[in-house]
């Protein structure tokens, strides 16, 4: 009897070995991605999927900058439903399985602090002049080493609003791919009405409530690294492995996982464990068949007493 997987894609699943996004490379990066897939779906494991899409994105953003003239651009949640439906397609033609995609919202809170204070970069660099045009066009822009990036809030997901549905088709047996890039960011207003936010969700946070919300058993988080490390960058670094939920957060709270790369990653995972779920495993890509045996990556488990962690 196989399991109930959630697998979240990282965005090198979809490019590239050189981050390029070219409509070639995405299709070839696709393909090989659910190569690996499809041996867990033979295996007998039911299968959700969800994937980055900060490349597409950064593409459609860009077009909207150099066509501002000609067209109206489109907002960002615009573009990450467009982006939803363009991946998935690859997605459905790679897999060649009893499959669909759902395109999913993601409520997020109006009064959540990071609307506030947007941080997360999306898009390409541009000049201080190019950047100093786009901010008086309403948009935020802030000075990186490499160049000035547009900025949006990152609020913290609160639900997916379509996981009734991605549930419902797991049920009959299909696979489904649903909340790409996080979900399209939603609010609620008081009338109960929703209108898509200018914002972007972490797609780990966002995976790990999906995975919730679908009663998958197991959520996979597969990334361009072996799995997670404690004391990244230093001497002491060491590979973890089989791990408690415990002795991770214990690891969380000393600030071993960075907040841009590997941090959402651990908090995914733990909040998948902490409400129900039986493990969660963060592994490489091309590690990703032997996600479900244990034989790879940081697997954690539920638990307040000591695993097996690797050193």
């Amino acid at each position: 009897m196989g399991e109930r997987v959630l697998i979240a894609l990282g965005g090198n699943a979809l490019t590239s070995p050189d981050g390029s996004a070219a409509p070639g490379d995405q299709r070839r990066a696709v393909e090989s991605a659910m190569r690996q897939v499809a041996a867990l779906i033979d295996a007998g494991h039911r299968v959700a999927l969800t994937h980055g899409n900060g490349p597409q994105v950064g593409n459609l953003l860009l077009k909207n900058q150099l066509a501002a003239d000609v067209v109206p651009p489109v907002p960002l949640d615009w573009c990450g439903a467009q982006t939803q439906a363009t991946i998935g397609m690859l997605i459905l033609n790679a897999l060649g399985r009893r499959a669909a995609v759902v395109l999913t919202r993601t409520l997020v809170d109006a009064a959540d602090p990071a609307f506030a204070d947007p941080v997360k970069p999306i898009g390409r660099y541009f000049t201080e002049a190019e950047a100093r045009r786009f901010r008086r066009a309403g948009e935020q822009w802030r000075a990186f080493d490499r160049g000035w990036r547009r900025v949006v809030p990152s609020p913290e997901p609160r639900e997916i609003l379509d996981a009734e549905a991605v549930s419902a088709l797991m049920d009959r047996g299909f696979v489904v791919v649903a909340a790409g890039g996080g979900g399209v960011p939603v609010t609620r207003a008081r009338d109960g009405g929703l209108s898509g936010v200018e914002a972007v969700v972490d797609k780990d946070l966002a995976a790990g409530l999906l995975a919730r919300a679908v009663r998958a058993t197991v959520l996979v988080i597969a990334t361009n690294v072996p799995g997670a490390v404690a004391g990244f960058g230093t001497a002491r670094a060491r590979p973890i492995g089989h791990v408690t939920a415990a002795e991770l957060r214990a690891l969380q709270a000393a600030g071993h996982f960075g907040r841009g790369s590997m941090g959402p990653k651990v908090e995914a995972a733990l909040g998948f464990v902490d409400n129900g779920g039986s493990r969660a495993v963060i592994v490489s890509l091309r590690d990703l068949g032997s996600a479900l045996t244990g034989r790879a990556g940081t697997v954690v488990v539920p638990g307040e007493t000591p695993g097996e962690s690797a050193g």
